[in-house]
């Protein structure tokens, strides 16, 4: 695979409702860099498999990762939590994996040339999918914090959830991102561990913005 040169990749790795995605979004507009929450794809193949239960089979996967459009990723039908429950046991399967691996890969390596690089966050981008990215970053936040922020989400979706049901999805979705075989979360020894649990927004954004800064005033171009 061809690697475009001078780029900036920025990785993200974190548990459900951390503030990753918030985040990732503000510094890839301020980067410039294309941005891929890849948690959405699973998600979004959850929605499709509940939605096409016949046609589902990994033709089937191909043919949809192949036209997948990053808009495709913002519909707000994916953040339920059964599609959320679907995407975590869809996450498990290797052939799946591969699929979405070698799109996130491309998408990673390969922006498009309007961007100066690429930020993926996900649950096994530091060491999986972006090994040698130029900033690697571990947000976290505790599970009450990360259930308040889903049901306060839920419920602007006018979901009919209760914080009890959030809350102990979290938990199960804990349990099976951090102790599944294939790619579970962790943090690297490389990656820089930022806790949101008492971070506004931006207060998050201006310190990971500082920690990019410094180190692209150091180094130059990336």
């Amino acid at each position: 695979m061809i690697k475009r040169k001078n780029i900036i990749k920025i990785a993200i790795d974190s548990p459900a409702a951390a503030g990753a995605g918030t985040l990732a979004k503000n510094i890839s507009k301020h980067y410039n860099l294309v941005y891929l929450d890849t948690g959405k794809i699973y998600r979004l193949i959850a929605f499709l498999k509940l939605q096409y239960p016949k046609k589902f089979n990994i033709k089937f996967i191909k043919k949809k990762i192949k036209y997948l459009k990053i808009e495709d990723l913002k519909k707000k039908t994916l953040l339920s939590d059964e599609i959320g429950t679907e995407a975590s046991i869809i996450a498990k399967n290797k052939n799946i994996r591969k699929v979405i691996h070698a799109f996130q890969i491309n998408l990673a390596y390969n922006p498009p040339k309007r961007y100066n690089g690429s930020c993926l966050d996900g649950r096994d981008i530091t060491y999986n999918i972006v090994p040698d990215a130029d900033f690697k970053f571990f947000i976290t936040a505790n599970v009450n914090t990360r259930a308040k922020r889903r049901f306060k989400e839920l419920k602007v979706l006018k979901r009919s959830v209760t914080f009890t049901e959030v809350l102990k999805s979290i938990k199960n979705r804990d349990k099976s991102d951090y102790k599944r075989k294939i790619s579970p979360l962790k943090k690297t020894k490389d990656s820089i561990l930022i806790n949101t649990t008492k971070l506004s927004k931006t207060a998050c954004f201006l310190k990971i913005k500082k920690i990019i800064d410094r180190k692209i005033k150091v180094n130059g171009n990336l």
